[in-house]
């Protein structure tokens, strides 16, 4: 499961796309990668086969997932997002341009008072990501 030295974790919730969201999510950042997943199997609450829980990291950062088995109508809001210091231009341009295809530009990508280069989108999957280009790195 999950390491439980990080104390509290971020939880995603989604609605059968679980696997290929962390997929996704995996594959834009380094240090980043699925730790386990735990299916619902024959005869069990969720669709078998689909996600009861996930770990996984984001640059380092643990996140856990589910697809949730029961309908509702509520999914993720802007008012919460996932903010990201991307180590490099290239990093946070392929990020954003990533995470933009088939989701929404909350924040166009550009310079702003409180920071250089940053940009807020929506992803196909309705997670919100506040992307930010660290301080090391120069243009």
């Amino acid at each position: 499961m999950a390491d439980t030295s990080q104390k509290v974790m971020t939880f995603l919730m989604f609605s059968g796309q679980a696997e290929e969201a962390m997929n996704f999510y995996t594959s834009l950042f380094d240090n980043s990668e699925i730790r386990s997943i735990v299916r619902y199997g024959p005869g069990e609450a969720g669709a078998e086969g689909s996600v009861m829980q996930a770990a996984f990291t984001l640059k380092g950062q643990v996140l856990m997932c589910i697809d949730s088995n029961i309908k509702h109508d509520f999914t993720f809001t802007p008012a919460i997002s996932l903010y990201v210091n991307c180590d490099t231009v290239e990093e946070i341009d392929g990020a954003f341009h990533r995470l933009s295809e088939g989701g929404y530009v909350l924040m166009p990508l550009g310079e702003y008072p409180f920071s250089r280069k940053f940009g807020w989108v929506a992803d196909r999957f309705g997670v919100t990501w506040q992307l930010s280009l660290s301080g090391s790195e120069s243009e």
